[in-house]
């Protein structure tokens, strides 16, 4: 499978207004790629095109909810009318809440794998008709560690992931099997320096926090551009990322009882927060309009990534 140069790409990044999206639209645009950013959260966008423009990049957004499948099936509108095609598609939106099955709501249940698996799904659809006409082309889903295996307090979160990796298993098969040139990556991030845990809602009583350590977004943009010109299957980013694969492979029972004694209190800051106050899970959140969240005191380098990137001549 030949893919373009980022150079001569029309690129299409969903959840764009921060963190991973964010990191990697600028990526994109640092390599002379052609960008539609989308999102719900208009100030960020819009200060994301400036930034894009100012790395001498196009690049033109589209606010959009993709928890709706008209407002996602825009985003590609909007792209062709600009730009004629569609080569790369990376969907980065995510939503998450932090509290035990228990005391969710199935709307707030539903919202998560609405925005977290539906998002992706609404994506695919759209685009993929747009990537066979281009000739082939990669369609990129950030999903997370949490589809190889689940935390505790954010249920709906690990069941939309793990049901994002039975369906781009499912479609990866079927486009193989009808000899489509279409590179369908899922790309596993470990706990990311982003606005995430600002955005997600709580119903612990303080903010949310990944558990440590942390790996800067520019690992996940990375691995995002990487596959946009190299087709793979699977990147895992971070190094605690692949030893947790590794370890759930060998012995579940043993990641069960890590996360039982760490999964719960490991996840909570100190930082008081109710459930009422601003999250992102409905609405668009103000502010956080930026890559990196509040945690470069728990931020390590990624050996392994840092090695790939390295073979990969990046």
């Amino acid at each position: 499978m030949q893919l373009k140069p980022i150079h001569q790409q029309v690129v299409v990044v969903i959840g764009a207004s921060s963190g991973i999206g964010r990191s990697a639209a600028l990526e994109f645009a640092r390599r002379g790629a052609q960008l539609t950013v989308a999102a719900r959260n208009q100030e960020g966008l819009t200060s994301l095109v400036g930034e894009i423009e100012r790395l001498g990049a196009k690049a033109i957004a589209v606010p959009a909810d993709v928890a709706d499948f008209d407002q996602v099936n825009a985003i590609a509108e909007a792209t062709v009318a600009a730009f004629g095609r569609i080569d790369t598609w990376a969907n980065c939106a995510a939503a998450g809440i932090l509290a035990p099955f228990e005391t969710m709501t199935i709307e707030e249940f539903r919202r998560v794998i609405d925005v977290t698996l539906m998002g992706q799904v609404y994506g695919a659809k759209v685009a993929l008709p747009h990537l066979k006409q281009a000739g082939g082309g990669s369609l990129i889903a950030v999903s997370s560690m949490e589809g190889r295996r689940a935390l505790p307090l954010q249920s709906p979160y690990s069941t939309a992931k793990h049901g994002l990796e039975g369906f781009l298993e499912s479609l990866r098969v079927e486009l193989a099997h009808d000899g489509q040139a279409i590179n369908v990556t899922s790309i596993k991030p470990a706990v990311i320096n982003t606005p995430f845990y600002n955005h997600m809602r709580t119903k612990v009583g303080v903010k949310p926090t990944g558990l440590p350590p942390y790996y800067d977004p520019q690992l996940v943009a990375d691995a995002v551009v990487l596959a946009a010109e190299h087709p793979l299957r699977d990147y895992i980013v971070g190094d605690v990322g692949r030893l947790l694969d590794l370890t759930q492979r060998l012995s579940p029972e043993l990641v069960d009882l890590a996360l039982g004694l760490v999964g719960f209190q490991g996840q909570r800051t100190e930082e008081p927060k109710s459930a009422q106050d601003p999250d992102n899970l409905f609405e668009p959140m103000p502010g956080y309009q930026k890559v990196k969240g509040d945690f470069d005191h728990l931020t390590l380098p990624s050996i392994s990534d840092w090695l790939i990137q390295k073979l990969m001549g990046r």
